[in-house]
């Protein structure tokens, strides 16, 4: 397609849903629905959610703020059937942005502390999983959270839980939560055991804090890929190792500009040069609900206004599938099956 015809909004949307597409950065609770947090609200306190209960979900200015927010929402889950509803609301959502296999962050700290077991948690996972391929076709794998918030403790005994009770659906470990307060550095040794035990391990970085917390990251974390990493473009080096080394990058565009720490309009965001850097950059939303986004909106953004074409549009989604924790032949057989829709779509 000729680059001067630029597709409208519903002609862009509607051809790109056809794509079958992957998310790799994305967190369970963040794809709540607000009725399904208001059902939850009422379950938990017996009466209707304040308006200024429900506006001040999602009033936030920076990443300290949004974890708040998140905490909070996962502070209304109740009993473990309440991931039921979750899961809804992600069968919703993966179809909505016909999302074929998504690689998903789930944080189990709070729900731990509240006094959730990890053995029913972990149960109910599986179940929901199950349930939504059997039902849909689609695939979820889980990433669990061991969380810098609170502490390298936490993270060791998130693991352990996370690897007594390892199986198919569960990958391994990310680590989110408030990276100014928790260093890489803090967290190498449960790393280092995720890896012997056989997990992927991936980290967030560069996020809230500069390029020195990408470099330890990658250094001392060994992280197979990258949650943001935008803080990279302040370090040419590090922007050249990341290219040379073909360190995935995780992007989330509408939330890096939400949180507004180094960049606050989607036309300032670094992911055009690292795109044309080399580095491999798979596209996600991180919190949906929270950022007000989906994955089509996130590739509409880079198509209306960071300048990517149509065809590095297409080549950015074959991304998600070249850098999942898929086995190659089964990225062989998605990327074939993406090839016919684009074909058949005319794309």
């Amino acid at each position: 397609m000729p680059e001067t015809q630029k597709l409208s909004k519903d002609e862009f949307f509607a051809k790109v849903k056809l794509v079958p597409k992957v998310e790799l950065h994305i967190h369970c609770e963040a794809v709540i629905t607000i009725q399904t947090v208001k059902k939850l609200y009422e379950k938990a306190f017996n009466e209707k959610m304040p308006k200024e209960e429900e506006s001040s979900l999602f009033s936030f200015s920076d990443l300290n703020g949004f974890i708040k927010s998140f905490l909070k929402v996962q502070s209304y889950f109740t009993d473990i059937s309440d991931f039921d509803l979750l899961f809804l609301d992600i069968a919703d959502y993966l179809e909505e942005n016909n999302i074929v296999y998504c690689e998903m962050f789930f944080s189990p700290s709070a729900f731990l502390k509240k006094g959730f077991s990890f053995e029913e948690i972990a149960g109910s996972l599986v179940k929901n999983i199950e349930k939504l391929e059997k039902e849909t076709g689609r695939k979820l794998r889980i990433l669990f959270d061991v969380s810098r918030t609170f502490g390298r403790e936490n993270a060791e005994n998130n693991l352990d839980l996370v690897s007594k009770y390892k199986n198919d659906y569960f990958l391994g470990i990310g680590l989110g939560g408030t990276e100014a307060s928790g260093p890489a550095k803090d967290f190498t040794h449960p790393f280092e055991r995720a890896r012997s035990l056989g997990f992927h391990a991936v980290a967030h970085a560069g996020e809230d804090v500069g390029p020195e917390s990408v470099w330890d990251t990658v250094k001392l974390l060994k992280a197979e890929r990258i949650g943001h990493g935008i803080s990279s473009i302040q370090d040419e080096k590090l922007v050249k190792y990341l290219s040379e080394h073909k360190i995935p990058l995780e992007i989330c565009v509408s939330s890096n500009t939400f949180t507004k720490k180094l960049v606050s309009r989607a036309e300032d965001h670094p992911v055009r040069a690292f795109y044309d850097a080399g580095i491999p950059i798979t596209i996600a939303t991180d919190d949906p609900a929270f950022f007000f986004t989906t994955l089509l909106n996130e590739y509409w953004i880079l198509y209306t206004k960071i300048n990517f074409t149509m065809e590095e549009i297409l080549d950015l989604i074959a991304n998600g599938f070249r850098l999942s924790f898929l086995t190659e032949k089964e990225k062989d057989v998605y990327l074939e099956k993406m090839k016919q829709v684009i074909s058949a779509a005319g794309l």
